[in-house]
């Protein structure tokens, strides 16, 4: 039986490990890149196919999703791995005094209103007989009930959002494509660009490659079952407090 995946944020990091793991495991990888610039490029395999999108751009969500359905009707893997904590002009508010309304904006849009877009779009390949995953890179700190340590409001809420959003899909999910599991999911801490300027602290066995973080990912998905969609999974397979 052939299956296919849809790896949504696949330039670099725990996108691109997803990518390579799951040719490795279906027949068709469907992966997007937002710059024509990065390691995805640099992948060479035939059942791999590179797709340009910005998911905060629903006309290219439609677009790309156009794309997919022109070639198959099924999707099994759908996996969402873009989010954004820090870049060169915007960086984790550690007190109110750090507020500014369109950086909260922007990790909104980036963290969380991409991903309901996407489940929105993509909705028609998941109305199929077999089991599939649609799985949404979320964060622990997204958390409410784990936030004891506050600062990072921005990302914190979005990733909060983030989770609400699917979980909510979930329930729409269970009458029009029974089959599918959604899912948010929390890597750990993974030795990536995202990461890297908040390591100093991190003990070395719980900073993760990128290789082992998708292997733990992958493992917490192939034991999911129907009951679990809407949930918020750790990547040792625990369940975490909304």
């Amino acid at each position: 039986m052939s299956s296919a995946a849809l790896v949504v944020g696949a330039s670099q990091g725990i996108g691109l490990e997803f990518v390579k793991q799951l040719l490795d495991r279906t027949d068709q990888v469907y992966a997007t890149y937002r710059s024509s610039e990065c390691e995805l490029s640099k992948l060479n395999s035939p059942y791999l196919k590179p797709l340009q999108l910005d998911l905060t751009d629903e006309a290219q969500i439609e677009t790309a999703i156009a794309q997919i359905k022109s070639e198959t009707s099924e999707l099994h893997y759908v996996i969402n791995c873009v989010g954004v904590l820090h870049d060169g002009a915007m960086q984790p508010e550690k007190s109110l005094r750090h507020l500014n309304a369109d950086q909260l904006l922007q990790y909104f849009q980036i963290n969380s209103i991409s991903a309901a877009l996407l489940a929105k779009h993509v909705q028609p390949l998941l109305k199929h007989q077999d089991r599939s995953i649609f799985a949404t890179i979320s964060a622990k700190v997204g958390s409410i009930g784990d936030n004891q340590l506050g600062g990072w409001y921005g990302y914190r809420a979005s990733k909060a959002a983030l989770n609400m959003f699917m979980r909510t899909t979930a329930i729409e999910y269970r009458r029009t494509c029974p089959n599918a599991i959604v899912v948010t999911l929390h890597p750990g801490t993974t030795d990536t660009r995202l990461s890297r300027p908040f390591q100093k602290n991190v003990p070395l066995e719980k900073l993760f490659s990128v290789d082992r973080t998708v292997r733990q990912l992958l493992g917490v998905i192939d034991q999911l079952e129907s009951r679990n969609s809407g949930e918020f999974f750790s990547w040792d397979g625990t369940k975490l407090p909304w």
